[in-house]
């Protein structure tokens, strides 16, 4: 990959965590356990206490991307190998956390993928505004995860052969 195209994917990647941050920032601002709870069994208060947690940690590893993304692209040149490692951790961490959340508030349905239905699929039933939440970002992580499916193998495989030379 070309360092003109390692550029580009940084700028577009980060433009696409800065939207979801936003939405996610909006998002944990307005709503807090006892919004989100409306029956007082201990199952639901489970539900959403791992969903809000979740979601804390998708904004936080969102925002240490963008902020990283942001050092390679203000650097005076260009550092390429420190490009493709704020890419891999968006990948790891970003990506990853959000199609398996530690919580398992909801995961992906890869059966749903390619229908044109929702592929996520919720633990249990959630309130509008969090299912809202997910549905929103869903189709961003969907864009990154395609976008650097590079950095899921390849990227390391590559390392470690250079390594090797």
């Amino acid at each position: 990959m070309s360092a003109a195209n390692v550029q580009k994917l940084c700028e577009s990647t980060r433009e696409k965590l800065k939207s979801v941050i936003g939405k996610m920032e909006l998002f944990l601002n307005e709503h807090a356990l006892p919004q989100l709870v409306a029956e007082e069994d201990e199952e639901t208060l489970h539900f959403y206490q791992g969903f809000l947690s979740d979601l804390r940690h998708l904004l936080v590893f969102s925002e240490m991307s963008y902020e990283k993304l942001g050092v390679a692209l203000r650097r005076a040149t260009f550092d390429e190998a420190f490009a493709q490692k704020a890419l891999y951790n968006v990948y790891h961490f970003g990506v990853n956390n959000f199609f398996y959340p530690k919580n398992e508030s909801y995961s992906e349905d890869g059966r749903y993928a390619y229908t044109g239905q929702d592929a996520i699929r919720f633990r249990k039933k959630p309130v509008r505004p969090a299912r809202d939440i997910i549905m929103e970002i869903t189709k961003v992580y969907e864009e990154l995860r395609d976008d650097l499916a590079y950095y899921e193998n390849d990227y390391l495989t590559e390392k470690r052969m250079q390594n090797q030379v």
